[in-house]
């Protein structure tokens, strides 16, 4: 059994180049990047074979994985699971099931797909049928998600985000009718201790052995990075560790205070503190 790894969300320092993210990244001590599509141009699903190894290869140089990607639909924009408009939902799968070979082509194994405003059910009597075609456009990538040996993770949000599935037993229902294990769920700390009425820790105790869990993010409850509120991760690490998670927990502030780098350093600097007050893995 290995360890879990840390892997920092790109968009922090999108500032630099992508070659310099993964250089400081590692510098850092991170693991990996999770990427979110929309650094990568204005088009990311239709990033090129030449582009996708330049990619790859800076990570690989730099000695840090791409772990995967997130904030999956922001870039084209106007794309969404849940619209009655037959061109934008088939745009919109079309983007999603891309997206799904350049994870795989970057050497990612996961997708996060939160996506709040791209998902979001209209109020009135449309809502149930937009919940539907929601519900469906997750089924109908599955397939290709085991196809290209990637897991499609269901990102359970706060409803200050969005109004469709926001706890994960919500998200891990969909999993389980849908049935593919290429389909599942993960937890956001941030958008858990928003949303969720037990504790994260409990959550995670309660989740993470059903197998439908298959990623972590941390941050604060205050949208900064770990370390940085009120929120107390040593019990998630631990809870964690105990659990014998060996996949990816990646650091996702949406506020970089004082900066992107500055917030970044001290996220690693704090998780790594308490990794290593932790007993060693067997």
């Amino acid at each position: 059994m290995g360890a879990m790894r840390i892997a920092l969300c790109n968009e922090v320092i999108a500032a630099l180049p992508f070659e310099q993210q993964c250089e400081f990244a590692a510098a850092l001590g991170y693991d990996g990047l999770e990427v979110a599509p929309f650094t990568l141009g204005e088009d990311p699903h239709r990033i090129g074979a030449q582009q996708r190894t330049s990619i790859r290869n800076a990570a690989r140089n730099a000695g840090v994985t791409i772990t995967g990607l997130h904030w999956l639909l922001i870039k084209p924009a106007g794309l969404s699971i849940t619209t009655d408009d037959k061109e934008v939902r088939r745009q919109t799968l079309d983007v999603m099931r891309r997206l799904i070979g350049l994870c795989a082509d970057l050497d990612g194994r996961v997708l996060v797909h939160g996506s709040p405003v791209q998902r979001r059910l209209p109020e009135g009597p449309d809502a149930a049928a937009a919940r539907r075609r929601g519900e469906a456009a997750f089924a109908e990538i599955a397939e290709d998600a085991a196809r290209a040996g990637v897991v499609y993770c269901i990102e359970p949000l706060s409803r200050h985000e969005t109004n469709f599935i926001n706890h994960v037993a919500e998200a891990a229902a969909l999993v389980e009718r849908v049935g593919s294990p290429a389909l599942r769920t993960m937890i956001d700390c941030s958008a858990a201790g928003l949303t969720e009425t037990e504790p994260v820790v409990a959550l995670i105790e309660r989740w993470l052995p059903t197998g439908l869990v298959a990623h972590i993010q941390v941050n604060d409850r205050n949208r900064r990075g770990p370390g940085q509120g009120e929120d107390r991760f040593a019990p998630v690490f631990a809870t964690l560790k105990h659990l014998r998670y060996a996949g990816v927990v990646a650091v996702e502030p949406f506020e970089y205070v004082p900066d992107g780098t500055s917030a970044a350093a001290h996220a690693i600097g704090y998780i790594r503190g308490i990794l290593e007050a932790l007993p060693q893995w067997h």
